[in-house]
């Protein structure tokens, strides 16, 4: 999946044009595939059929299913085995050129059109770890992505993760992501084997990279974890397979940011769906819980691949129930609830003198539930300004504004993290 992907999603990073008028939102290249009858229905029993069986939810394969291994070899050649060689680190602390720890240095420009520049600091002394997993931006043409750090993967880490360097050191490692290309296939070809082993080499070179962070580089810092999209679906896994049921693990969990993957609880809870053991935020300062929504502008449709319970991306997590749960929505900028102001930030592409820029007082959010939905509802804050920075639905209203996601509410969510970190310490030395 891309968000910046879910079945045939769009991958990109949306910069504003220029401060006076954004124009049209840049994109990475790459090309989404066509709209077809049954294409979604078609991917997701796809990817139910992967994770329910013997990828990371399942737990063992039906009889006269294809292992795992064998799939793999089938697909690619025995030569290449996941996991086989160490971590490609996109984000690491003390590494040279480090996207996640590119220049802070941000236009602000207030509602009246005045504008100021800020730089914020990097934490490089941070006590606390962020585990960044970017959503799906390769533009190869294979099943799943190399290692190889490319100018997707790069300009991702800086729009999505760079200004959590201010709260936390950032680990991000390259993974072999389900690609468009991959898709794309799937959407023509329906399910096949190679299909199948591409989706569980996915989570399985995430798995990997982070079991080596465990071993080598973590030293038993408390830990973040951020993720949008497929990077979010793959976290739902991560979490549930090795932190939610692991105590001493769990007690590390400062905060788990991961929109646009549909975690779900059971109605009426704050978990029970997606996790047993890790609840979803619901004050301000909260630690050891999960920050999930999908921003729209209203209600999400029908056929919509975010907000609905058992459909569209919830499958890649293999999350196929619709009945008895709903679809977590925690406004990053009110955790309690209520209707509060986002604090926008993105990337602004060499289009400014700053590589960032803040609109404040721009858009407000609140959660919102209704016909079997639950979305941040992302709206204009009354007054603003017409010509700075406005969000569209440019892959129609079934994807709502899932490429911002993070970057809507990016100062709230850098925010989120810092009040948690506070209050961990004093559980953690109380």
């Amino acid at each position: 999946m891309r968000g910046i992907v879910a079945f045939g999603d769009r991958g990109r990073v949306s910069f504003p044009g220029s401060i006076g008028d954004p124009g049209p939102a840049e994109r990475h290249l790459r090309r989404r595939p066509p709209t077809v009858p049954g294409a979604l229905l078609s991917v997701g029993a796809l990817v139910a059929l992967v994770l329910g069986t013997f990828g990371p939810i399942g737990a063992g394969a039906p009889a006269g299913a294809v292992p795992y291994r064998a799939a793999h070899e089938s697909a690619y050649g025995s030569a290449l085995s996941t996991g086989s060689v160490g971590t490609v680190w996109l984000c690491r602390p003390g590494m040279p050129a480090d996207p996640c720890t590119s220049s802070l240095k941000t236009t602000v420009v207030a509602a009246p059109g005045a504008k100021s520049v800020v730089n914020p600091s990097v934490a490089a002394a941070s006590k606390f770890d962020c585990f960044y997993v970017y959503p799906t931006v390769s533009t190869e043409t294979t099943l799943n992505a190399d290692l190889r750090i490319q100018a997707a993967e790069t300009s991702t880490a800086i729009a999505q993760a760079d200004r959590f360097s201010t709260v936390c050191r950032v680990w991000a490692p390259m993974y072999r992501q389900f690609t468009l290309f991959a898709l794309e296939g799937a959407l023509s070809k329906g399910t096949s084997v190679a299909a199948i082993a591409t989706l569980e080499t996915a989570y399985q070179s995430l798995k990997s990279g982070f079991e080596e962070y465990l071993a080598h580089y973590n030293d038993g810092r408390p830990i973040i974890f951020i993720g949008h999209s497929q990077g979010a679906s793959l976290l739902i896994a991560l979490l549930k397979q090795l932190v939610d049921s692991n105590a001493a693990l769990r007690s590390r969990l400062v905060l788990a940011i991961i929109p646009g993957g549909n975690v779900v609880v059971a109605n009426g809870s704050q978990q029970g769906g997606s996790f047993s053991h890790i609840p979803a935020c619901s004050s301000k300062g909260e630690a050891g819980c999960v920050i999930a929504y999908s921003s729209f502008p209203s209600q999400p449709p029908a056929a919509s691949l975010f907000g609905r319970p058992g459909q569209g991306v919830s499958a890649l997590s293999g999350q196929t129930a619709s009945t008895g749960v709903h679809v977590v929505c925690v406004n990053p900028a009110a955790l309690g609830g209520g209707r509060a102001v986002l604090d926008g930030l993105y990337p602004t592409g060499g289009r400014l003198a700053t590589p960032w820029v803040e609109y404040p007082q721009l858009y407000q959010g609140r959660c919102e539930s209704g016909g079997g939905a639950t979305w941040l509802d992302v709206t204009k804050m009354p007054g603003a300004s017409v010509k700075r920075q406005i969000l569209k639905e440019q892959d129609g209203p079934n994807w709502g504004y899932h490429p911002y996601d993070i970057n809507v509410a990016l100062g709230n969510l850098v925010a989120d993290v810092a009040a948690a970190e506070t209050t961990w310490s004093q559980r953690a030395h109380g």
